[in-house]
């Protein structure tokens, strides 16, 4: 699509339609433009350019009113060229550190729980998830027996993760069969990147052990399992009801909180983009079950080996001048506290 070249009056007039219509919800009329505009101008004038806004589809009507709405098109303009995103005050700051500093500082927790806090701060859906780049590798695995057929197996990553599981075995536990396990699997996986530990992988060292490999099967798949999640990073999402407080979405909500369930596609919005911050708006997304939505989502790193993304995922009519520098904020914080934890361990 090439730029439209609109006038700078037009432009102002789009700008109050959008910014008004984020705010009422409701079709705009140019009586109600001409009192946004910080010039003077008459209604007839207004009628003229947002006629003309209409036909280039940056405008809508909807069918029983004489208001306009923003076109998904309209909006992107807006969002590329007019908006003014305003600093958060200090005061913001603090509430978004106040919502951290009560957070549980494992890992797991802190990005479950910081969906849930984002989700409630803008009213909208949320997705949250650590992106494990490929060049993650075991960095060591530890068997440890905790009981005369239990052994807690643990697989500590470059990355600072570390997984653990417990694993029940068919024979009894000897110091000599552990520290076989332990030299085993570490020799065998230590320096291999986790995202190649496949299910094959595990199968084909499996076959080396001879006699014992239908003993010890239990253990590698609980490894190979460890590191299935290691890699899958996680994930967590937040907020979908509060999808449903929105008239827009009555129609496809039962659409939506499925796909607000479905891991894969979420993580096809979150993981394509490598922007700071990379905002989809309406038809932009190519899932056809948020055509409808506007997801806004922001990239922060964990320390120098690990990444992250969150999403919010809300109404085209979402508030985005003041969604985006409270996500970057909020994303910044929680990238600095997730460095932190990974690492203390």
């Amino acid at each position: 699509m090439g730029t439209v070249k609109l006038d700078i009056r037009k432009l102002k007039v789009l700008t109050a339609i959008v910014e008004t219509y984020i705010e009422t919800g409701e079709p705009v009329g140019s009586k109600t433009v001409a009192r946004k505009l910080d010039f003077q101008v008459s209604s007839a004038t207004i009628r003229n350019d947002m006629a003309a806004l209409f036909d280039m589809g940056l405008l809508e009507q909807p069918h029983t009113s004489a208001g306009r709405v923003p076109s998904h098109l309209g909006y992107r303009i807006y969002v590329d060229q007019l908006m003014h995103c305003q600093p958060l005050s200090e005061e913001e700051q603090r509430e978004i550190d106040a919502l951290f500093n009560v957070r549980d500082p494992d890992p797991d927790r802190l990005l479950e729980d910081a969906a849930e806090a984002l989700a409630d701060y803008t009213k909208c859906a949320t997705v949250s998830t650590t992106i494990t780049p490929k060049t993650v590798q075991v960095k060591r695995v530890e068997i440890v027996p905790a009981g005369a057929r239990t052994v807690v197996v643990l697989v500590i990553a470059t990355n600072g993760v570390i997984k653990n599981k417990v694993c029940r075995v068919d024979f009894g536990l000897t110091t000599e069969i552990v520290e076989f396990l332990n030299q085993f699997c570490n020799g065998r996986l230590v320096g291999k990147s986790v995202s190649d530990i496949s299910q094959w992988y595990i199968n084909s060292i499996a076959v080396t052990l001879g006699d014992y490999s239908t003993l010890f099967v239990p253990v590698l798949a609980t490894v190979y399992e460890l590191c299935r999640e290691i890699n899958e990073g996680q994930f967590y999402t937040s907020g979908s009801v509060n999808l449903l407080g929105y008239k827009e979405f009555s129609d496809i909500a039962r659409d939506l909180l499925l796909t607000m369930n479905n891991r894969e596609q979420l993580l096809g919005v979150l993981a394509s983009k490598s922007d700071a911050v990379f905002i989809t708006i309406g038809k932009e997304n190519p899932q056809s079950e948020l055509a409808d939505t506007s997801v806004v989502v922001t990239r922060y790193k964990i320390g120098e080996q690990n990444s992250g993304a969150i999403g919010v995922i809300g109404p085209v009519r979402m508030d985005y001048a003041k969604i985006i520098p409270h996500i970057e904020y909020f994303s910044k914080t929680l990238g600095k506290l997730l460095a932190e934890t990974f690492e203390q361990e």
